[in-house]
C-alpha cells in the first residue's frame, strides 16, 4: 500500500469515529459572517458552497503523490481545523487531540524515516501538507512544524537507542515536542546564550532558561541548546540536548498573552540544576548550534508554508466578499481599483508559493545553497503573506477589523511569522552572508 493509500484509509477511518459530531466548516466567527449578508446570498468561502479548494490546489508542478497529500491535508483542515479555529483562538485552548488526529495521517512525523514511525518523505512535500492544514488554522499547523521540526532534529542526529526512544511516540504525537533555543538575553543572537550545561560525571546539569517556547508546559519532551563550552566559546560551545517534561528542576513560566497564537501555549522554560544523564545529549559536545541551525533552516520554509495558507484563506474570503457587497449600485469587484489590488494580491501570493516550494526542494536536493533559499524564501514569503492578510482586512472594511469575522484572526496570527525561527532582519544579514559564499 502507498503513503498516500494509506492516509486515506486512515482519514475516513477518522471520518467513520468522528459521526454525530458536527462537521459544518463554518466556524463561530463565519457563520455570523454569512448571516449578515445573506441578503446577498454570500457563498462560504471556506467550504460549504465549494469544495474547499483554495486556489493553490490547482498546481500542475505537484508530484501524483503531493497532490493526494495536499487533498488529505485539504480535507483535515476543513473537517477538524476550521471549524472550531475561532472558539480556540477565543478560549486560548490547544487541541492535543485534533494535533494526534493529524498525527494519524503521518503529519506528526512528516521528513521522519519510516524505520521509526515516520512518514518518510521530503520537505517539498511538507511545505504542500502545512500550507493546506494552516488554510484552517494558523497556529495549530505551526506548532505542528515546530513538533516536526525537533522530531526530525532527533531522527537525523540522535543514535540508535535515541531514535527509538523519542522519534516512535513523537511520530504518533503520544508525546509532544518543544523547541529550545531563544533566550531571555539571547534572541537574534543565539550564539550568545547563558544556559549552561556542565558535565559531572556521566551526567550533565543544565541551568538557565529559554523564553517563548511554544508548547511551553504541556509538550512532553523539549530539545535544548546549552553552553557546554566556556562563556567565550561562542557557537563551537553548544550542545544539543533531549530534557523530559517530568525531570526534576524544570520548571514553566505563565502563559504569556499574545496578540496571535492564541491556540498554543507559550511560556519560559527554566532549569535548576536540572541533572540529566549523557545519552540524552543529541550529537557531539559542540554540535548543539551547527544542529540548531540546520533545524532551522527547515524551520524557516515551514513558517513560510504556514503563511502561505492564511494569505490564501484571506485572499479567497476576500475575493469572494468583494463579489457580492454593493456599494454605489454594483458589486464592489467591478471597481478597477479593487481588481488592480485583488491581482496584486494574488501575485504577490503566488511569488511566495513559488520561493518557498523552490527552498524546500532545494533542501531535499541538498543544493549548496539552500540555506540561501530558505533565508529568501522565509523573508519573502512571510512579510508578503501578511501583507495579503491586511489588504484583504480593508476590503472588507469594518467587517474585516471585528474579531466576530475571521480575517483580523489571520492578520494577529500571521504577524509573529516575520519574528520567529529567525527575525526577517537576520534573514538578510544571512542572504548578505551566503550570497558572499555563493560569490566565492
Amino acid at each position: 500500500m502507498s503513503l498516500h493509500q494509506a492516509l486515506r484509509r486512515a482519514y475516513s477511518s477518522l471520518l467513520q469515529s468522528s459521526k454525530g459530531a458536527s462537521l459544518d466548516y463554518r466556524g463561530i466567527a463565519t457563520q455570523k459572517f454569512i448571516r449578515t449578508f445573506s441578503a446577498a446570498s454570500l457563498p462560504d468561502p471556506m467550504g460549504s458552497n465549494n469544495d474547499f479548494s483554495p486556489a493553490s490546489s490547482s498546481d500542475f508542478t505537484l508530484s501524483g503523490e503531493q497532490a493526494e497529500f495536499q487533498r488529505v491535508a485539504e480535507d483535515f483542515a476543513r473537517e477538524r481545523l476550521a471549524p472550531q479555529s475561532a472558539q480556540w483562538d477565543a478560549e486560548h485552548h490547544f487541541p492535543v487531540g485534533v494535533l494526534q488526529e493529524a498525527a494519524a495521517l503521518g503529519f506528526g512525523g512528516i521528513y521522519v524515516s519510516e524505520d521509526v514511525g515516520g512518514s518518510g518523505l521530503g520537505r517539498a512535500d511538507a511545505a504542500v501538507i502545512f500550507e493546506a492544514l494552516s488554510y484552517g488554522d494558523v497556529p495549530v499547523t505551526a506548532y505542528l512544524s515546530i513538533h516536526n521540526m525537533v522530531a526530525g532534529v532527533i531522527d537525523k542526529w540522535g543514535n540508535p537507542e535515541q531514535r527509538d526512544a523519542y522519534v516512535p511516540c513523537l511520530s504518533t504525537m503520544e508525546k509532544l515536542a518543544s523547541y529550545c533555543l531563544t533566550e531571555p538575553g539571547s534572541g537574534s543572537d543565539a550564539a550568545g546564550m547563558k544556559t549552561s550545561a556542565k558535565k559531572k560525571g556521566e551526567d550533565y546539569i543544565l541551568d538557565g532558561s529559554k523564553a517563548f517556547i511554544s508548547g511551553g508546559g504541556v509538550s512532553d519532551i523539549y530539545l535544548v541548546m546549552a553552553r557546554t563550552g566556556d562563556p567565550t566559546s561562542g557557537s563551537k560551545g553548544i550542545s544539543a540536548f533531549v530534557v523530559e517534561k517530568d525531570t526534576p528542576g524544570l520548571s514553566f513560566g505563565k502563559k504569556e498573552e499574545k496578540m496571535g497564537w492564541n491556540a498554543q501555549p507559550t511560556t519560559a522554560v527554566m532549569f535548576d540544576s536540572v541533572k540529566i544523564p549523557e545519552s540524552q545529549r543529541i550529537g557531539q559536545e559542540g554540535e548543539g548550534f551547527k544542529i540548531a541551525m540546520q533545524a532551522l533552516d527547515g524551520g524557516r520554509i515551514n513558517i513560510a508554508a504556514c503563511s502561505l495558507g492564511g494569505a490564501q484563506f484571506s485572499l479567497d474570503t476576500a475575493r469572494d466578499y468583494v463579489k457580492h457587497r454593493k456599494q454605489f449600485g454594483k458589486a464592489v469587484s467591478e471597481f478597477q481599483g479593487i481588481q488592480f489590488k485583488i491581482a496584486d494580491m494574488a501575485t504577490t501570493l503566488h511569488a511566495s508559493r513559488l520561493m518557498v516550494r523552490h527552498a524546500a526542494a532545494a533542501m531535499d536536493a541538498k543544493f549548496p545553497a539552500a540555506t540561501l533559499q530558505a533565508a529568501m524564501a522565509k523573508r519573502f514569503a512571510t512579510d508578503a503573506c501578511f501583507d495579503v492578510a491586511n489588504d484583504a482586512l480593508q476590503l472588507l472594511g469594518g467587517y474585516g477589523y471585528l474579531k466576530e469575522y475571521p480575517i483580523e484572526r489571520i492578520l494577529r496570527d500571521l504577524r509573529v511569522h516575520s519574528i520567529l525561527e529567525g527575525t526577517n532582519e537576520v534573514m538578510r544579514v544571512i542572504i548578505n552572508r551566503e550570497l558572499d559564499k555563493v560569490g566565492k
